[in-house]
């Protein structure tokens, strides 16, 4: 059985000193222009010095039209790689493998942030989105497998392509978003398409010694979890990733679709064939009886989003007693100013309902 600090080797890249992941956590921390902050840094870098076996950016956007929030850290342009090369040598020196989560918001993209209507696979009404070029969509897959030139560059052990949370490459993956009648639409062959792409793309860019992973979710955002699994499968025995990190919600829920009622969606997924691959989930493992749980159920490793938040070292808490729970909700300001978060990630945090304690008044 697989024990959560044991050390966890990828086929590519160094060896997970443990098996807790730091989720990629939208902190909205950045400089307008998606160049780091001293407040990201100091986040991120604790987290690292808390024992994370791999320490991951929050989602960081391939192009500038592909801008998800305010704060977002860029990776679409040389002008990012000086910080992007501080954070990873501090990552590094703590012993975490480091890891750039790349992402595209497609027609999630909010218009006011990046000066234009945003676009998609195919027209969409409800977020106002146009429909991208064939050249469009090429070049958005040339930015991704760029960012992971970039990263690679900067001294980042990996990359992890946000696949998920209904963003472009998730857009390409539904059947409901993706409407194109050219091979990168229609068949789940030809949606896939722009993901598989990628990853040949980033494989054959960057170096053997350089980690990838992908993140998807199984359901909402016009996801059939029928696909997603074979997917999940697929992408795994391939040999082409080092790692699988869904993106559950609740690890131990049913899934919402009738025709898979009886076993939870952790189930479900680990008993998929994973070759060398390496699979993990993140959704509601807060607890560390709810990780070892998840790891007796027979992920790998967990994603800790926040646990992390709360505690920079929860991996450490998490190994001092099994069944640590974290601080409880809602936290004062002060417990997080502790934990590395910076004013504007705070003011983040105080729009989660009960996250954060009222201060009092006079």
């Amino acid at each position: 059985m697989t024990n959560l600090f044991d050390p966890m080797p990828l086929a590519h890249g160094p060896v997970l000193k443990n098996r807790f992941m730091l989720a990629p956590l939208t902190n909205m921390q950045s400089h307008a222009d998606g160049t780091l902050s001293d407040d990201e840094f100091r986040w991120l870098v604790k987290r690292a010095e808390g024992s994370f076996g791999l320490t991951m950016t929050c989602a960081a956007h391939v192009q500038a039209k592909g801008q998800g929030f305010p704060g977002q850290l860029g990776i679409f342009d040389d002008a990012h790689l000086p910080g992007l090369t501080r954070l990873a040598a501090a990552l590094n020196k703590n012993g975490t493998h480091s890891v750039v989560q790349l992402h595209h918001a497609g027609m999630r993209s909010p218009a006011e942030l990046i000066g234009e209507a945003p676009h998609c696979p195919s027209e969409n009404a409800e977020f106002s989105a146009r429909a991208m070029s064939l050249d469009e969509v090429k070049a958005s897959r040339d930015a991704f497998i760029a960012a992971a030139v970039r990263a690679e560059k900067a001294g980042f052990h990996g990359v992890e392509l946000h696949g998920a949370h209904g963003y472009l490459i998730c857009q390409f993956l539904s059947g409901e978003v993706n409407q194109r009648t050219d091979e990168y639409g229609g068949s789940f062959e030809n949606r896939r398409r722009f993901l598989d792409e990628c990853i040949a793309g980033v494989r054959a860019a960057c170096g053997k010694d350089f980690s990838l992973g992908v993140r998807l979710s199984p359901e909402r955002f016009g996801m059939d979890i029928a696909e997603i699994l074979a997917l999940a499968e697929d992408l795994m025995t391939s040999g082409d990733i080092d790692y699988l990190d869904m993106s559950l919600w609740d690890c131990f829920k049913e899934p919402e679709d009738a025709r898979y009622k009886g076993e939870t969606l952790l189930d479900r997924f680990a008993a998929l064939d994973r070759g060398s691959c390496k699979l993990g989930a993140a959704g509601k493992l807060t607890t560390g009886a709810a990780c070892q749980r998840a790891v007796e159920a027979g992920l790998d490793y967990v994603v800790i989003g926040r646990g992390a938040i709360l505690h920079h070292d929860f991996p450490e808490q998490v190994k001092a007693n099994a069944d640590f729970t974290p601080i409880a909700l809602p936290v004062p300001e002060e417990h997080l100013v502790a934990e590395g978060l910076g004013p504007v990630f705070i003011t983040y945090m105080k729009s989660w309902k009960g996250f954060v304690a009222e201060a009092a008044t006079a």
